[in-house]
């Protein structure tokens, strides 16, 4: 990357999953990254989504590491829960599967966001980012079905749109943005893959994801952009 300060630091949350630990692997191999932390439930500090107090340990952790990170990415979330599968119909929903899904796809999130963003450089350029999922548009939704992970990808976007809008008056220069990676050759997607048009590699996803927000500015802050750099609807 070059848009933020050289040398950065870069924070990714989710780093064991196919996408986290791609990110991981080529900043690592990025001469102008200085440091890449990864966490997950396993790393240590761990980062469970569905415990605030191990996040807020963790943005503590890091604060002791460095005052600033240029760069956060959140490439944490769920598709299949428990052995359940995206709905297909209204009358499958079940009230415990949607909450699951909202808990690690959009609360867990925002309170990534709610501890983390005040690692952003204010004087500079600096990223918070999310993964969340072309379904979860709701200008784009022209076939129903997967009522939770929709819900769940679609509230994401406003968190991601809320943060933005109160991020611009203390650091001004943050770059919030919600990203859609694609289709990639990932545990989440393994069952739904042969419906896909295109399978990725995490590795050429999340090259191509990490290029979108090199070139993206400050005033496009609370959007929502695929690997492909195309801005798409909420």
């Amino acid at each position: 990357m070059e848009s933020l300060q050289i040398p950065y630091r870069a924070v990714v949350i989710g780093a064991t999953g196919g996408l986290g630990a791609a990110f991981v692997d080529h900043m690592e191999n990025d001469p102008n990254c200085e440091r890449v932390v990864g966490l997950g439930r396993q790393s240590t500090p761990s980062v469970d989504l569905l415990d605030e107090a191990s996040i807020e340990h963790a943005a503590a952790w890091l604060r002791d590491q460095a005052p600033e990170w240029d760069l956060i990415l959140d490439a944490t979330g769920i598709l299949t829960i428990d052995g359940h599968g995206p709905e297909k119909r209204l009358r499958d929903l079940d009230p415990t599967i949607m909450g699951r899904a909202f808990a690690i796809n959009a609360i867990g999130p925002a309170l990534l966001f709610k501890h983390l963003a005040p690692l952003l450089p204010r004087g500079r350029k600096g990223i918070l980012a999310t993964l969340s999922a072309r379904v979860g548009s709701i200008e784009d939704n022209h076939l129903g079905g997967w009522v939770s992970y929709r819900a769940s990808k679609a509230a994401l976007n406003q968190i991601v749109r809320t943060t933005a809008l109160e991020l611009r008056f203390s650091h001004r220069h943050a770059l919030v943005i919600a990203l859609q990676p694609g289709t990639c050759d990932t545990r989440l997607s393994e069952p739904y893959r042969s419906r896909a048009p295109e399978v990725l590699s995490p590795e050429y996803a999340s090259e191509r994801l990490l290029g979108v927000l090199d070139h993206l500015e400050a005033d496009q802050s609370g959007s929502f952009h695929d690997f492909e750099g195309q801005r798409l609807p909420f």
